[in-house]
């Protein structure tokens, strides 16, 4: 399964690539290499025609007799598709022949989208993430139980849940208590974005944060300014997802109110999830939720109240289905390789005609 996997992974950015690649922006590089290597085929395959027609006809030799038993049957209407799998077969060559030829292309900027979003992850690291959240199915029974050890499983589990769907996020970490940190930023690497959550979520380095309080305002500040510095402020496609056990009262920030913070994102049209992680706490039972569940759901996004393992697993669910969408970049290439599109096309055509040969009998006659 894992092969299939694999080559169905290969089959589809070799079409992905094709559809992009445009002849008249290709070079070659090894051009007379190939101009002579057709030569020597044609030269070769010349050569092996005249040798069979000059020595090859003998009498007796070349002829099959058989009996006229089957002439009610008649012949093909169309005796030239007989030869089908011979002319696929040539028509891969020209393929591999550029193919061979070194193709590629210069710098050049390519307007592209693919399903996605940029998403920036946001990990409450205070000293009030300690407490216990029993989560079973996401940390494990013999790992600690400590809420923050159950958000970090949780935001692996969202990447790994984008990772097997159709999508192509970039997304970015970024760890918060008093002060917030950029962790990894933004990137299509989901392997990097992984490893950054296993660093994070050691347990030495968590005792080592060093900023123990919770101050979740400078995080939604911290991810709208790297937003704002990879130039994605006023791309659709954004969105944000806080982790926290919600453990802030403060209003003000910086002289500036939780709304007036939120509404820099709604201006941006950034939906904001927090998914607030606190054992056996719902909705209203930690204080400062009158405070955060308007604001964030004011950026159109929403609020969950978390208090077990069960809710944190259906609002991971929903903001995956919710964060359904499309990015949109520009992406510049410097002597990108072109290879394996025309390779793709040849060695699909080998392979059909290869394939009608050994398994329909129609294509095995004699010419």
């Amino acid at each position: 399964m894992v092969a299939l996997a694999q080559i169905g992974a290969l089959l589809r950015a070799g079409l992905t690539a094709w559809r992009n690649v445009r002849l008249a922006d290709v070079l070659f590089g090894h051009l007379d290499i190939t101009i002579l290597t057709l030569i020597i085929l044609v030269g070769l395959s010349a050569g092996i025609a005249v040798a069979r027609v000059t020595f090859g006809r003998r009498p007796g030799r070349a002829q099959v007799g058989l009996p006229a038993l089957l002439s009610w049957a008649g012949s093909p209407s169309l005796p030239v598709l007989r030869h089908g799998a011979l002319l696929l077969a040539l028509a891969g060559v020209p393929f591999f022949m550029l193919a061979l030829a070194d193709p590629y292309t210069q710098l050049q900027q390519q307007e592209i989208s693919f399903p996605g979003r940029r998403i920036a992850l946001m990990l409450d690291a205070s000293a009030s993430m300690v407490a216990p959240f029993q989560a079973a199915r996401l940390t494990g029974s013999d790992k600690n139980q400590a809420t923050f050890f159950t958000t970090v499983a949780a935001a692996e589990t969202f990447i790994r849940q984008r990772m097997s769907g159709r999508y192509k996020d970039l997304i970015a970490l970024v760890e918060f208590g008093d002060e917030a940190y950029v962790v990894t930023p933004f990137t299509s690497d989901y392997d990097n974005i992984l490893l950054s959550l296993s660093l994070v979520g050691d347990w030495t380095e968590f005792m080592r944060f060093p900023s123990q309080g919770t101050t979740i305002g400078i995080a939604v500040e911290q991810s709208v300014a790297l937003f704002r510095t990879f130039d994605f402020l006023d791309a659709a496609g954004n969105l944000m997802i806080i982790f926290s056990d919600g453990q802030d009262s403060q209003a003000i920030v910086e002289g500036r109110s939780v709304t007036d913070i939120l509404a820099e994102a709604a201006r941006a049209k950034i939906p904001v999830y927090m998914i607030r992680a606190s054992y056996n706490k719902g909705l209203g039972r930690v204080l400062p939720d009158e405070i955060w569940k308007p604001a964030i759901e004011a950026t159109g996004g929403r609020f969950y109240a978390a208090a077990d393992e069960s809710t944190v697993l259906r609002a991971i669910k929903e903001i995956d289905r919710r964060s359904a969408g499309t990015i949109a970049t520009r992406r510049y290439s410097t002597g990108e390789p072109q290879f394996s599109p025309f390779a793709l096309v040849a060695a699909m055509c080998w392979a059909v005609a290869l394939a009608l040969k050994l398994t329909i009998p129609y294509f095995q006659k004699f010419p």
